[in-house]
């Protein structure tokens, strides 16, 4: 479907919560009518941002010494995971490794955006590794088709000469007290078409979705069953059921939306 807006990027946050609801993603990501975080989703998101601020600057070789004093907990997830791997921390004239690195993709009306925790390739191989500041999820398979895991994976595949076969990705998860942990997802050419499809799907919907919301202020529509299935339903009843009348501020794209620092997959 053609546009006559600028091309609107999103990222995997966008796409996990498009494809769970519809009427939460146009609430959250157009409207802006998000409930705040708690205090302690707040002070496990600042954790998680020094987490990854402490290994953005030890890879970038800056002193990292102030972070560890202020915070033993921060200190001691380090050393447990130089212990768990000390691999990640080696460093060879071989191999290419970039921290927070950034990538960029069109796809229909959309950039699609990734960015990586730790990239590190050579001219084999190409790993990308995720540090996730919570505990490991029961559930790797739930994992493998978390819209972060295929987004990844895709982007990479498709804006470098590696094959799908060539590329991995690893969740550590490094929050104490339990010892650092990984699950590894390998890639394939089967994968990746899939994902392509799946993309193709999600976003001719979102094209569709987005058309009518601005040219005639119809809300995105719910699942079927999402009564039963859908995390947000009820939230999104009683927002309703309290709402002054007063029409929400409707935008025309999503280029200034943040996601969350971390989010449990």
């Amino acid at each position: 479907m053609e546009s006559n807006f600028p091309l609107i990027r999103l990222s995997q946050g966008h796409l996990n919560l498009l494809e769970i609801c519809p009427p939460k993603f146009q609430q959250v990501y157009l409207e802006q009518l998000s409930s705040l975080p708690n205090l302690e989703q707040q002070e496990k998101q600042t954790w998680g941002s020094r987490f990854h601020l402490l290994m953005q600057q030890r890879e970038l070789g800056l002193p990292i010494e102030s972070l560890l004093q202020e915070d033993e907990e921060l200190k001691h997830s380090l050393i447990a995971l130089i212990q768990a791997a000390p691999e990640i921390f080696l460093s060879e004239c071989s191999i290419w490794r970039e921290a927070e690195h950034c990538r960029t993709m069109s796809f229909g009306n959309y950039l699609l955006t990734v960015i990586y925790d730790l990239l590190i390739a050579d001219e084999q191989k190409a790993k990308i590794l995720d540090w996730k500041t919570y505990l490991q999820p029961q559930n790797k398979t739930k994992l493998a088709t978390n819209w972060q895991t295929r987004l990844y994976l895709y982007v990479l595949a498709e804006t470098s000469e590696y094959l799908p076969e060539q590329i991995s990705m690893t969740y550590w998860f490094i929050k104490l007290p339990t010892k650092p942990k990984s699950l590894t997802f390998s890639y394939s050419q089967a994968q990746h078409e899939k994902t392509k499809q799946d993309l193709t799907h999600l976003l001719t919907d979102l094209d569709n979705w987005l058309k009518t919301y601005r040219d005639r202020q119809v809300d995105f529509p719910h699942y079927s069953n999402c009564e039963e299935s859908c995390p947000f339903y009820q939230s999104l009843l009683s927002s309703q059921i309290s709402s002054t009348g007063t029409e929400p501020t409707k935008q025309n794209d999503l280029t200034s939306i943040k996601d969350i620092e971390e989010v449990a997959l």
